[in-house]
């Protein structure tokens, strides 16, 4: 007798059925989408909302596969594309811009599987197809960035310590302080040492006037670069997420670059055009002196301003920078008291203080909000201050009211600490991916074929049992993914194959094991007993040095070789327990029962009743 305890059989079973169950999902592929999403507080995604759309399609005989709401957004199914793409410009007009109007790909699973939570994996780019951006950085423009705001601090820190000076400029990356006395200047440099400790500073003296240069330390130059590279990857997962796009790959490549996945994304004109924007915001007071001269001044910039009738006129501004967009906490398109097209910002309560402070001082003289595309600035408002405000005010120009809720997306997606350029463009199709998709599985379907047949002819019983191991071991693979969300890759398909080449070797430990026992004259059901056991050492050392492996490509890689390592180091786990728990369970039911067992269906090693193995 060679019997499993119950519980095992139930373990087996359970986690088998389990498995199934959330690899099901994966085989029933992906209906065109339009995926429908707020893009402003007043607009809210509700069972009204589907209601409308429904009503808006029926009318217009577009036949949906289904109406579905997760989270902050519908998902609409559709049979074809040429529904999905006249269903999405049939929508977008009727809804207006209160709401994000997408293309996108949704799963032909039931709904009553996705309560469960079971859901098909996401697919990398290349399988499903969608736009892939590389990204430049300009580290130049953070360290400007930085500049401007050092000089802004040292001008309110000696402000603070009533310490006199006669101008603060900013000239590059570094900052020039003038002062009418050497006290003052000496005094002045202890103060901004103290509380500025990133900036290095250098005295010197110009007849009458005496300066200090300040300039940014190396370790603070770093520093800026990265907070640069995270703040921008961080932005561009807010408008990406504004987008309504599901699993983005977001990540740095290099010192200055950051790479743009967006699998399953069919709208590549919309994709770019949020994520093309790189505005950053900068909030400047008008040179009034520079505006009645007409000329700009040492301390002044010039930008475009576009005006009502058409014309394009300028402004001449200060170089000194009041307040960055990293400091808006929410934007919404708005109407003025005019009722003209408009965007209502709200700052953090830090900018709220400067801006409090600025507007109190300044009442009646001019302020002007200036926005930066591709390093290329344009004053979007000019205005007088008319009172003290502090973290509420609004953006008013020449806008319309398209103009203003896509400015309103951008600064509410947050600003971005650097400009950026798309280096790099790339648009993966849908039948790409479907390609990619079909040549992967089939080199996993004649691996799998392959090994089968081998162990089979090899193995006979013990070789079928192998295999129905092996089929459990990929079912579990692909549940584990499912059901932890991950993104397949081609990479990882590749891991796949891997592990099922890997996962067999376990099998064939035991099952040579196993006839090494009966070539020594011991019974079958002690064969079976002692083969497992043994081998089990071997194939727990063999699993643990390649999962050390995985988890280090891991550690230290990225991109595809996560992909891959992540299918690596599951495939292992799978394969432990199918290889062992499952086979082990498999064999005890066919032969765990038999008290007089003659022998064995192992391939050319056959047990005799007289205990002697065949010469």
């Amino acid at each position: 007798m060679n019997r499993y305890p119950l519980w095992k059989y139930l373990l087996v079973g359970i986690v088998v059925l389990i498995g199934l169950f959330y690899a099901t999902p994966n085989i029933f592929g992906e209906s065109p989408a339009v995926q429908i999403a707020a893009t402003r507080a007043p607009a809210k995604v509700d069972d009204a909302l589907v209601k409308r759309v429904e009503e808006l399609l029926a009318r217009e005989n577009l036949k949906t596969d289904g109406t579905f709401v997760e989270g902050s957004a519908v998902r609409i199914r559709f049979a074809d594309p040429g529904t999905q793409l006249r269903a999405r410009e049939v929508i977008a007009k009727d809804l207006g811009k209160d709401y994000t109007v997408a293309l996108n790909l949704f799963s032909n699973a039931p709904q009553w599987m996705h309560s469960f939570n079971a859901l098909p994996m996401y697919l990398g780019l290349d399988l499903r197809g969608g736009v892939h951006f590389l990204m430049q950085v300009d580290m130049a423009g953070a360290l400007t960035q930085a500049a401007d705001r050092y000089a802004s601090d040292i001008r309110q820190i000696l402000r603070d310590k009533e310490v006199r000076y006669a101008g603060v400029v900013r000239d590059g990356q570094s900052v020039s302080v003038r002062f009418r006395d050497e006290a003052a200047r000496e005094k002045a440099l202890g103060v901004i040492d103290k509380n500025i400790p990133g900036l290095a500073l250098k005295g010197k003296s110009d007849g009458t006037d005496y300066f200090i240069t300040a300039t940014l330390k190396p370790e603070t130059e770093k520093s800026i670069q990265d907070f640069a590279v995270q703040q921008n990857i961080t932005t561009l997962r807010n408008r990406v997420n504004e987008l309504g796009v599901a699993e983005p790959i977001i990540q740095q490549s290099g010192v200055d670059r950051i790479v743009v996945q967006l699998p399953g994304v069919q709208d590549t004109a919309k994709a770019k055009e949020i994520l093309g924007r790189t505005a950053t915001l900068e909030i400047r007071m008008v040179d009034e002196d520079a505006m009645r001269t007409g000329t700009p001044g040492i301390g002044s910039d010039v930008f475009p301003e576009p005006r009502r009738d058409g014309s394009q006129g300028q402004v001449y501004v200060k170089k000194q920078v009041v307040l960055t967009g990293e400091r808006i906490t929410d934007a919404g398109p708005t109407f003025d008291q005019n009722q003209r097209p408009a965007v209502s910002v709200s700052l953090d309560a830090a900018g709220g203080r400067v801006m409090r402070d600025l507007t109190r001082e300044n009442v009646g003289k001019m302020m002007a909000i200036i926005l930066f595309e591709k390093n290329q600035g344009e004053a979007v408002s000019v205005a007088r201050i008319q009172g003290e405000f502090s973290n509420r005010f609004q953006i008013t120009g020449m806008f319309s009211a398209e103009e203003t809720t896509k400015l309103a997306l951008l600064l509410r997606a947050g600003s971005l600490a650097a400009p950026m350029d798309i280096v790099e463009e790339r648009t993966v199709g849908p039948s790409m991916g479907a390609e990619n998709i079909a040549k992967g599985w089939k080199s996993t379907l004649i691996g799998f074929s392959a090994i089968g047949i081998f162990m089979i002819v090899y193995y006979m019983l013990f070789g079928v049992i192998s295999v129905v191991a092996l089929a459990v071991n990929l079912v579990l693979l692909v549940a584990l993914l499912s059901m932890l969300q991950a993104t397949l890759t081609l990479p990882g398909i590749a891991a796949i194959a891997l592990t099922l080449g890997m996962a067999i070797d376990a099998n064939v430990l035991i099952n040579e094991r196993i006839r090494e026992e009966l070539r020594n004259g011991t019974t079958p059901q002690a064969a079976i007993t002692a083969g497992y056991e043994r081998a089990w050492g071997t194939i727990l050392d063999s699993n643990i040095t390649t999962l050390i492996a995985g988890i280090a490509l891991f550690m230290f890689g990225s991109g595809p070789i996560r992909g891959f390592a992540v299918v690596h180091c599951l495939g292992i786990l799978t394969s432990m327990f199918s290889a062992v728990l499952v086979s082990r369970s498999v064999v005890n039911l066919l032969y765990g029962s038999r008290r007089k067992l003659e022998g064995l269906s192992i391939g050319n090693t056959a047990w005799h009743k007289s205990g002697a193995a065949p010469a």
